[in-house]
């Protein structure tokens, strides 16, 4: 599947291409209301504009669930990769997932751009030989405080999205929505902490300049994130009482969106010096 975003007016320049590798199946909400996951990605971290040089951005979809990735002759013709979440957990053996993994190994050996959300985040880091496994503290839904570490390595797509909290807060923090009930243990050797919560010791982490995990969800809305929680409760997921604090949370509060979606497009679009 393939969606093309046209560039905004300007310069030309080449079209970008990336690719979602979706660990996931579209639920029948998502595929009504937005089109599938894909059209959700696109939104949140595609190009804005109108149409304009030719320029742009093309995005393909991969369904890695289905044992669905890209081959070797594709690979190269993509400027970044994202992995999605997923209900499947990242330390389990199914054909597919380690597909996965060696497929992660490859991207990062080819210095490719690869941003990992939830399942992805975590796959990511056991692909690159840290741990996962089930989350200490049990599920954590709802919309989280995380706050940044306190020292963080000088790259570009940092340094563009944290300009926006920075002035708000001594020690930065930006609030994210979560749905995960498995975390990362333990870092892949180099990989280094950017951010942490009371509840999840890690909550984003890179590896160099090209590999960035975030365990949150920056891609969901509200509506999303409601519908998840109505069908995890209705499954026995999580309990009745779970579902309604979530839902009254969001009465209250949402994630900091803008500064997330920032911050991955960022990731995905700079090109560091």
């Amino acid at each position: 599947m393939k969606v093309i975003v046209a560039a905004a007016e300007g310069g030309v320049r080449r079209r970008r291409r990336y690719a979602l590798l979706l660990a996931a199946r579209d639920s029948d909400y998502v595929r009504k209301v937005y089109g599938g996951y894909l059209e959700v990605f696109v939104r949140a971290f595609g190009d804005d504009g109108d149409v304009g040089d030719g320029g742009g951005e093309e995005w393909d979809m991969f369904r890695a669930v289905d044992g669905e990735l890209p081959g070797a002759d594709e690979v190269d013709g993509y400027d970044g990769f994202v992995i999605s979440g997923s209900p499947h957990d990242a330390y389990a053996d199914d054909l597919w997932i380690l597909r996965l993994c060696l497929l992660v190994r490859d991207l990062v050996a080819m210095r490719k751009r690869l941003l990992g959300i939830c399942f992805g985040h975590q796959v990511i880091c056991r692909a690159l030989g840290g741990r996962v496994g089930k989350a200490r503290g049990g599920w954590d839904i709802g919309i989280r405080e995380v706050a940044m570490a306190e020292s963080l390595p000088p790259y570009r797509f940092l340094d563009d999205a944290l300009q926006g909290i920075t002035a708000a807060a001594a020690a930065p923090y930006a609030k994210i929505t979560e749905v995960h009930q498995d975390e990362v243990w333990e870092l892949p050797a180099g990989a280094e902490v950017l951010a942490s919560s009371s509840k999840t010791g890690v909550e984003m982490f890179c590896a160099g300049d090209r590999v960035l995990g975030i365990q949150g969800h920056p891609e969901y809305t509200a509506d999303i994130l409601l519908n998840l929680v109505d069908r995890l409760s209705s499954a026995g997921s999580i309990t009745m009482a779970v579902a309604e604090g979530v839902r009254r949370q969001l009465e209250d509060t949402g994630p900091d969106r803008e500064f997330w979606i920032k911050l991955c497009k960022s990731f995905l679009k700079t090109e560091e010096e």
